[in-house]
Formats: C-alpha cells, structure tokens, sequence
C-alpha cells in the first residue's frame, strides 16, 4: 500500500526555475537544487557551509543518458567554487544537508559510496566520476539510519526532477509489446516514464534512404554509448534503455520514421494505439 508523502520546497527568490529547497518536514535531510547560473545567489546563504554530499548534473548533447557525479565536501560551498572552476559538463548541483548538522565525514563518505553504486546500478545516468567512492567501515545501528536518510535523498532528488536513484518501473509480462520488420525483432513496454526497449531486442542494422538525420543520429549515439552493439548483422541492446516515446522507440529499432503507437503491438496483435488511446480491451 502506497503512503502519501508531504514535499515542503522553499523557492529563496520566488522563481520555480531557480533555486529550490527541499525537505520532508519530519525528517533531516534537506536537498538543495541549484542551477549554475544560480551559484553567486546560494553562496550567500549559510545552507552551503555544511558537510554534505552532492550531485553535479549535466546533459551533453552528443550523450544518449544525462551525466552525473557524486561527490562529498566538510564545505559544500568551497567544494562547489572548485567545481564551478574545473567541470565544464554540469548544469546543475544537488546539495544534500542535515538541517541539525547531523553528519559527519563519515556519514557522507558512507553516502557518496552508496549513492554511486545505486547510481551505476540503475544506470539512468553515466557517470563522470574518475575513481569509485571507498566505503568507510560503520556500525550496523548507523549504516540502518544512514540507508533510511539515502530513501529520503532518493525520493527528494526524484521530485526536484532527477530520478537518478528511482528503479525504471516495467509493466507486467502480459503487457509486452513487440515491434519486428525485416531483422528488427524488438520487445518493450509502455512504462509511466516513457517506452522502455528491453535488453537483447534486435534493431536492423543499416537506416532506410527517408530515415533522416534525428534517427541516423540517435542510433549513432547509442551505438557510441554502448547502449547499442552490432552483431551478426542486426544490432542489438545491451541493456535495457528508456525512450522519451515510443516513436522514437521504433525509429530505433526499424532504423526508419515510425509511428511508434502503431508499430509496438501486443501478443494479441493489438497495437499500442487501440489499447492505450482507443480503450479496446487488451484480451
């Protein structure tokens, strides 16, 4: 059973597009969201002279996933001024603090370490950072109630518009959908988030003469980011990958335009169209 949950987020100067605090008013964690341009405006704030860990977020465009890197700082505001000098990539910072100056360095080595492999485990996002966070040795009692303060991060930074710790939900497997032509045999499912292509689906390897550049280019990037692999003569997914759509989906598997609401069909024959838009009954 799903248990509401009450967000409080504290815009300093007024504007949704410029710095947010976020907290769950019972609890001690604290998110701060902070665009780049935005970083002389929160180093005047005292929230920033904190231990704390914290979250770099760009989106190159030349990238299929969004890049981040995790990191820990005694100070988050001289650790940010570092950042801000040497990382060309990112947009945005993610500050996490306690609101009782509760952490330690050992607490937030601890996170770091566990927010990195919850990251690279999921694999929303690639990941810039250089070395592998170390785990600190803890006591059973504070490794439970540093777990417990990693859910309320997870579940903040996902509100303030980062899902980088959020598993990808997939439907059930009566819900599969499948789209195969020529080489192309493709399976996926329609997920709240977008269309999901599941890992192992075939993609024909050559695009057709009207495919255009958005989809020689993105099969390119994907192919780039190891999401994609050629082998005998088709391509095929390495791992399972989340489209904003499912037309971008079929563009990538068909290796041509596709109306993806057409082309996905269920077991049945169904396709995606006649049971998500029309209502027909999936049966």
């Amino acid at each position: 059973m799903s248990i509401g949950k009450t967000i409080q987020i504290f815009l300093p100067d007024g504007n949704p597009r410029s710095i947010k605090i976020a907290e769950i008013t019972s609890r001690t964690v604290q998110a701060i969201l902070i665009p780049r341009t935005k970083l002389e405006d929160i180093f005047s704030r005292e929230e920033l002279n904190n231990v704390g860990v914290y979250i770099l977020v760009g989106n190159p465009e030349e990238d299929v996933k969004p890049l981040v890197y995790i990191g820990e700082a005694e100070n988050c505001k001289v650790r940010l001024k570092q950042h801000n000098a040497s990382k060309e990539f990112w947009n945005y910072a993610i500050v996490i603090i306690s609101k009782t100056q509760y952490f330690t360095k050992t607490h937030i080595k601890f996170l770091e370490s566990f927010m990195y492999k919850e990251a690279l485990r999921i694999g929303r996002y690639k990941i810039e950072n250089n070395t592998v966070p170390t785990t600190p040795y803890v006591a059973e009692w504070m490794e439970s109630d540093l777990l417990d303060n990693f859910e309320t991060i997870k579940f903040l930074v996902s509100t303030l518009g980062f899902p980088i710790f959020d598993e990808i939900k997939s439907s059930q497997k009566k819900d599969l959908l499948y789209c195969k032509s020529k080489d192309a045999n493709a399976v996926g499912q329609f997920t709240e988030e977008g269309f999901l292509v599941l890992s192992g689906s075939k993609c024909n390897l050559k695009e057709s003469a009207t495919a255009g550049t958005w989809i020689v280019n993105m099969r390119k990037r994907l192919l780039e980011s190891t999401v994609l692999k050629i082998e005998d003569n088709v391509m095929v997914f390495v791992s399972d990958y989340l489209f904003g759509s499912p037309s971008a989906a079929a563009g990538a598997v068909l290796a041509r335009r596709a109306n993806g609401w057409v082309e996905w069909k269920y077991i049945n024959g169904k396709t995606l169209d006649q049971i998500k838009r029309k209502g027909e009954k999936n049966s």
